[in-house]
This record gives structure tokens, sequence and C-alpha cells, in this order.
């Protein structure tokens, strides 16, 4: 496939990703559907640690000459993004109980709508990095890296909203300022692209990076608020719905042909 498919395929699943996730988002937040977002959470565990262990990392480890430092490199990536969550939580928390990320439930305590922006602006723009470099490396990793990070965005995109909401602006405010949020996963895919074309030998970190975001993602700030539910149909419920993102990214790869 040549250079020019390829940052189409970025450039639209960056759109449409992006586009989707807040659309998705704003439709749940705005129906106020609580149930809905807890078994969109379940879901997107699951598919987030599909793409990681049936796509993301077995690419990497084709790619690498050194699986140890791969390997290295996915555990600097977990510590790297649970010191970078410490400082987050550090800067918003001014006393020793903080629930500044529930992932149960959108946060409504400690950071303003503007600092939501910031935040989410940033982590917009890093999954446009990680789609980039995913599609580089193989578009099926790419569709599959997509529809994972489309997944979780769901859930978090609804807390974003919610905080928006919760701090003055109107739904149409919010959603605007949603919107326009997604559009820095067009522009980390765009910049990146043209970055890793000089640079192929950096594809294998930052995959090795991405899984070591959406395993951090799926198991410290996701599988947490599931336990706060402790009835047995809930528990079937999540497991069932984790086992459905698995089987999702497992159906992307069967259609799309490996």
């Amino acid at each position: 496939m040549n250079y020019m498919s390829v940052l189409l395929w970025i450039i639209a699943a960056s759109l449409v990703g992006g586009m989707l996730s807040v659309t998705c988002a704003a439709l749940f937040a705005l129906n106020a559907r609580a149930h809905w977002v807890n078994g969109l959470v379940s879901y997107a565990i699951g598919a987030l640690l599909g793409a990681v262990f049936l796509d993301i990392l077995p690419e990497a480890i084709k790619l690498t000459t050194n699986p140890a430092v791969l390997s290295g490199t996915v555990l600097a990536g977990i510590l790297l993004f649970f010191t970078l969550e410490k400082l987050l939580l550090w800067r918003h928390c001014h006393h020793d109980h903080c629930e500044v990320h529930e992932p149960h439930e959108p946060p409504v305590h400690g950071r303003s709508g503007t600092m939501i922006m910031v935040g989410d602006t940033f982590h917009n723009f890093v999954d446009g990095i990680i789609i980039a470099a995913a599609f580089m490396t193989d578009v099926q990793l790419g569709l599959v890296t997509a529809l994972a990070i489309i997944a979780h965005e769901i859930p978090q995109e609804v807390g974003d909203f919610m905080i928006l909401l919760h701090s003055g602006y109107s739904r149409a405010q919010a959603l605007a300022l949603n919107l326009v949020s997604s559009l820095a996963t067009l522009v980390g895919g765009v910049l990146a692209y043209f970055a890793l074309q000089s640079m192929q030998g950096a594809v294998p970190t930052l995959l090795a990076l991405a899984a070591a975001s959406m395993i951090y993602v799926a198991v410290a700030d996701l599988i947490p608020g599931l336990h706060q539910r402790t009835r047995l149909r809930d528990t079937v419920e999540q497991v069932s719905l984790i086992v459905a993102g698995v089987s999702s990214i497992f159906l992307v790869n069967l259609v799309v042909g490996v």
C-alpha cells in the first residue's frame, strides 16, 4: 500500500473516530443512561486488552530485533503513565482523599471544564500518534487500534461532557468544545505520519508505548470501577461485555483478513 493511501486511512480513522466517540458520548450524557455507560466501560476494557494482546504486541514483537527491550518498554510505559496520572492527581487535589478520576462515574470535583479540555486535547493528540504508528505498520492493525481507542474514548467523553455541563457550559457549548478537542487526534496522526516516515525504527517502541497506555487505562482506570458493583448479575454482565470487546477485535481481524 502506498504512503498516500496510508495517510488517507489515518485521516479517516482520526476524523471518524473522534467525531463518532464525541457524538455517542453526547447521546449517552444527554439521555443520562448511566447503566449504558457502565456497560460500555466493560466493553471498552475488552476492546483495549484484545487490541493489545491480539494485535499490537504481536506486531511489535515481529518488528523488533530485541523482544526483551520491547517488553521493558511496555513496563516502563506502564510506570510512566502511572507517574503522569499521579502528577495529574497531585496537581488538582489539595487534600489526602480526592476522587479526581472515578472510572464508574464522571468526576465532578477538583477539575474545571477548562482543565478537562486541556487534558482531553493532549490525550486525543497522543491517540492520533498511536493510530498513525499502527496504520504505518499495517492497515489491519490500524483499524483494530482505532476501534479500541473509540471504545475507550466514549465513556471518557461522557465524563468530560458531564463535567462541562457541571462547570456551567450549555449543551451546545459542551458538544462544540468536545468536537474541537477531538480534532487533536487528526493533528497528532498527520504529524506522526510525516515524522515516522523518516524514523521507521521507532515504530516498535511507539507500538509498545501504545500497548502500555491501553493496558494501564484498562487495568488501572477502568477495571477498579467494575468492582463497585458486586452483585452476581453485574459480574456476569461485566464479564460478558469484556468478552464481547475482545471478540469484536477478533472479528475485525477476520473481516480484514489476516
